[in-house]
């Protein structure tokens, strides 16, 4: 009987898994940012220490492969999910700059354990026919966990130790569940190239799909300064906190609704006319914040157009990333994507906050129309090289 309903077991708890790691992650960002705003610590280094998170992920990602082979599935996404709960838990015990960097740090690992094994382990049981319903699903759950979070900062008006405990506790409970899996095996890794080669396979990568890099760098520069700097900008022009709490989740929702329906357009129009559409859409949806910016309601409906429009930025990168590289060149292709989503998350909190801290009445939605301007105008002179496929 149990190993009749074990598949559909395990792929719902692979999913829970998904949703707790994006929850973790969206409320941590939010959470301090309010708080470290609260005790008059400057922007820049509010937007700097949310980086810390995207470090131990970038930090983690190098082992995990050799981890997950040493240890087996079951055995990472356990040691990931104590890497959140017990950060977690021990943020209220002392309120210092260097102690919630460190576990900001921690945490970061945890997600990247999570995230990599859950993700491999969907990947390698998913039959071709519903591969691509299976993966949706999983980024879904990551971006529903990743709405809910900011609403944790509701609790900082009741005590300001209850978002962590509250994470922690829900984190601890899902933990239990992995509990009910078996610790499957990944199939043998192929021999790796040599240091060399590596990096020229890189550089190929880069000739032929550098332009869709650019999408995975935009989203974690996006989601990041979000969710680490806006609340910060929010409090700073008179928006409260319980309203920042709405205001934040607005994006993520329109990117949940609109993930899969953008998906299956670029699969059936030209993959980078549906980019460039998304990419000024977006522009148009941050320009008209910051014009708007001092109404809560109308905040609510440009955050939640943009999460329609460029919500789904990093997917579509990808598939676009793929359109333009040779197959022999893919996993070097989607190695880069994660490299520059890692690196756009941990640049994006740090320039933001360093605007807003120096550089006198900057609009915080402005730089980020500037950025997707940018990033549509590299889009419109592509010009696609022959990858030989």
């Amino acid at each position: 009987m149990y190993d009749n309903i074990y598949p559909r077991l395990r792929f719902w708890i692979l999913m829970e898994i998904s949703l707790i790691a994006g929850f973790s992650q969206g409320m941590l960002l939010p959470v301090t940012a309010i708080l470290f705003e609260q005790a008059g610590i400057p922007s820049s280094i509010n937007g700097l220490h949310a980086t810390g998170v995207y470090i131990g992920i970038l930090f983690a990602t190098p082992f995990m492969e050799g981890l997950l082979r040493k240890f087996g599935y079951r055995n990472i996404l356990l040691q990931g999910s104590l890497f959140i709960v017990l950060p977690l838990a021990f943020f209220p015990l002392w309120k210092s700059l260097i102690f919630w960097f460190i576990l900001r740090l921690f945490i970061g690992v945890g997600i990247c354990m999570l995230q990599f094994g859950a993700q491999t382990w969907i990947t390698s049981i998913s039959p071709a026919n519903k591969r691509g319903r299976n993966i949706a699903l999983f980024g879904l759950s990551f971006g529903l966990g990743f709405g809910i979070g900011p609403m944790m900062t509701r609790f900082l008006e009741v005590n300001e130790t209850l978002p962590f405990f509250l994470t922690a506790g829900i984190g601890l409970l899902a933990c239990l569940t992995i509990f009910l899996l078996k610790n499957e095996q990944p199939e043998q890794a192929a021999q790796r190239g040599s240091f060399f080669s590596t990096f020229k396979r890189l550089g190929q990568a880069w000739k032929y799909a550098w332009v869709a890099f650019l999408f995975p760098f935009t989203y974690g520069f996006l989601e990041a300064s979000l969710n680490g700097n806006f609340p910060v900008y929010a409090l700073n022009i008179g928006i409260d906190v319980s309203s920042v709490a709405i205001i934040l989740p607005a994006f993520a929702i329109g990117s949940i609704v609109f993930q899969l329906p953008l998906g299956l357009m670029s699969d059936r129009f030209e993959r980078r006319k549906v980019l460039m559409s998304v990419m000024f859409s977006g522009f148009a949806c941050f320009t008209l914040a910051g014009i708007i910016q001092e109404s809560v309601i109308g905040l609510i409906v440009c955050f939640f157009a943009a999460g329609m429009f460029v919500g789904s930025t990093y997917s579509l990168g990808v598939s676009y990333m793929v359109d333009l590289t040779p197959k022999t060149l893919l996993p070097t292709g989607n190695m880069l994507c994660s490299l520059l989503f890692s690196v756009g998350s941990i640049s994006g909190p740090f320039i933001e906050g360093f605007s807003l801290q120096y550089i006198d009445g900057i609009n915080f939605f402005y730089t980020i129309s500037l950025i997707l301007l940018c990033v549509f105008t590299a889009l419109f002179f592509f010009k696609k090289k022959e990858s030989g496929q």
